[in-house]
Order: C-alpha cells, then sequence, then structure tokens
C-alpha cells in the first residue's frame, strides 16, 4: 500500500504527511482502519519508533482514534488544526497572529462575564482557575486546564455564539497555546506573572466591573506576546517539534 520512506528530512515527519495526505485524498476514507504497526514498519521501512511518532502527531491533529484492542481509524475532519510546520522565524510569527486573534475576543468574553456571570458559573471559573494552579504544581504544561479557564469565561456569557468560537479557537489554536505556555514555563517569573494574570481575569468577574476583566484579559493576551518576543531563537527551533504534538483536542 505505502511505498518506503527515505530521504534527508525526518522519518517521523515524512511517515505523518504520508499518512496525512492519504486521509486528505480520500484513499484512507473516515472509518477506515489504518494497518497494524508492524505493517506500517513493513511497508515503509521505518522503525517502530517513528510510526509511533507520526501516528501520535495525527491523532493529536484529530486525524485518527485509537480504539483499545481494535485498532487505529480515520476520523471524520471537524476543523484543520493550525500548521506550525515551518521555519523557526514563521512558527514565532504563527503563534504571535494567534495571540493577536485571542486578545479581543478573550476580552469581550470576559466583560460579558464580568455582566451576567450566575453564581455557579463563578465557581466554575474558580474551578479551572485552580486546575491551572494544580497542573503547573504538578508539572504539566497546563494546556486543557488553561483552555478549559477560557471556555468557562465564555460560557457565562450566556451566549452559544461566543461559546462555540471559543471553544473552536481552543480547537484549532491549540498548538499555538501550548507553545505559547511552553515559554512561559522557562521561568518562574513568568509562571508567576502568568497565574497573577489569570487571577486578575477572574477578580474583575467575580466583582462584576466589565472593563476591568476586559482590560485584564488583554493585557493578559499582551503579555504572553512580550513574553513570546523575548524567547530566543533555540526555543523558537524547538517548537516547530513541540507543536506537532499537541494531545486531543478538546
Amino acid at each position: 500500500m505505502f511505498s518506503k520512506v527515505n530521504g534527508p528530512v525526518r522519518l517521523a515527519d515524512q511517515v505523518a504527511a504520508l499518512l496525512s495526505e492519504e486521509i486528505e485524498s480520500g484513499r484512507l476514507a473516515v472509518g477506515d482502519k489504518l494497518p497494524t504497526e508492524v505493517e506500517l514498519v513493513k511497508q515503509l521501512g521505518v522503525s517502530r519508533t517513528v510510526v509511533r511518532e507520526a501516528v501520535s502527531r495525527l491523532r493529536s491533529a484529530g486525524l485518527l482514534e485509537a480504539r483499545q484492542g481494535l485498532g487505529v481509524f480515520v476520523l471524520p475532519r471537524r476543523t484543520r488544526p493550525l500548521d506550525l510546520e515551518a521555519e523557526a522565524s514563521q512558527t514565532k510569527s504563527k503563534v504571535l497572529q494567534i495571540v493577536e486573534v485571542r486578545r479581543p475576543i478573550e476580552g469581550e468574553a470576559a466583560y460579558l462575564a464580568a455582566a451576567r456571570a450566575a453564581p455557579d458559573d463563578l465557581a466554575r471559573i474558580r474551578q479551572a482557575l485552580d486546575a491551572i494552579d494544580a497542573a503547573v504544581a504538578a508539572g504539566g504544561d497546563g494546556v486543557d486546564e488553561d483552555l478549559a479557564f477560557h471556555t468557562s469565561i465564555a460560557e457565562s456569557t450566556g451566549n452559544p455564539v461566543m461559546v462555540s468560537t471559543v471553544r473552536y479557537l481552543g480547537e484549532v489554536l491549540r498548538s499555538g497555546i501550548r507553545v505559547t505556555r511552553a515559554n512561559e514555563a522557562r521561568r518562574g517569573d513568568f509562571i508567576e506573572a502568568v497565574r497573577q494574570e489569570h487571577h486578575a481575569i477572574f477578580t474583575a468577574i467575580e466583582a462584576g466591573d466589565g472593563e476591568a476583566a476586559r482590560a485584564a484579559a488583554r493585557r493578559h493576551l499582551k503579555h504572553a506576546a512580550s513574553r513570546l518576543q523575548d524567547a530566543d531563537d533555540r526555543f523558537w527551533t524547538e517548537a516547530q517539534d513541540l507543536a506537532v504534538d499537541l494531545g486531543t483536542a478538546p
């Protein structure tokens, strides 16, 4: 079914691209079962580690799903994740563009949440905020918890379009958010700054101060952009690999 891969490009990149093309073209249709790991190793002439990394990337991108005891299957393509397979400078540009898109949307969500959040909504936002702190304290990247925090704010607006928009952005822009949080995890002062920024957003929402909530959310993302600007070339080179290993989408 597949031809052997070789060349100067990383083998896992080649295998992931090959499988992705099979799915995009329809040669591997929705619901089709992927050949087994052993079969792929034989057909492609690569190691099991390479196959596993490539399949993991496509699972993270929402193209494949592993079903225990059954195998790996092709999923319907709901959204097209952001492509961060690029030069380091392009990766940096794309991630900064993500922050730019998030700023007005999340700022407005915080503004509306401050005016509309019910006690139950505030409890959910607080729970999500605490979950970020717990994840970071446990050594995690906090990506899922970060997304849950911003989604809980959107849910508190009572606007289903806002909720859908924030959820969609979370799914499509997850890779950029992962890179942003990886950058912030490099330094203790960054971690503490992010924690304080998140708490400032919640405090303003809890107080019912829409202007302060909007300002806090926009300030948080402005500072996120500044922290990314400070990252050196080595970080951005490493971010190219980080961005394709995204975990499952929310």
